[in-house]
């Protein structure tokens, strides 16, 4: 059942509303950018997204093949959110950091299920063998 969840950056400066299943689980990945800010986040509908701070609050930062934006707070650096357009997982997309969102009990950050994704090598459809440091 999906439940409304706010999400920010440790200043407060970005900002967004988020429906959200987290029972149909969340995403680990061992690239090199999901591993060095410890991501860990939940795909979320876009028409089930909604920015609610300034958008010029957040940078924006790309790399690699350019289909990913990700979202970050200009002024403490928090990663947020991000968005992009990516054919292989349905196209358009926006994900969620399960660490910005105010609004949950450690019991849900507990239940919700992972999926651990091997980003490392483009091995994006088989989990890593080894997930405990994700």
């Amino acid at each position: 059942m999906k439940k409304t969840y706010i999400a920010s950056c440790h200043c407060g400066n970005v900002r967004v509303e988020a429906d959200v299943d987290l029972s149909q689980g969340s995403g680990r990945c061992n690239c090199s950018i999901c591993s060095r800010k410890r991501n860990w986040s939940v795909s979320v509908d876009p028409q089930d997204f909604r920015l609610l701070s300034d958008e010029a609050a957040a940078g924006d930062y790309q790399f690699g093949s350019m289909s990913a934006h990700h979202r970050f707070c200009k002024n403490c650096g928090i990663h947020v959110y991000g968005h992009g357009y990516i054919e292989e997982i349905g196209g358009e997309f926006r994900s969620l950091s399960i660490a910005c969102i105010e609004n949950i009990t450690a019991e849900e950050l507990a239940a919700i299920p992972v999926q651990y994704v091997g980003g490392r090598g483009d091995n994006w459809w088989n989990p890593p063998k080894v997930t405990a440091y994700l």
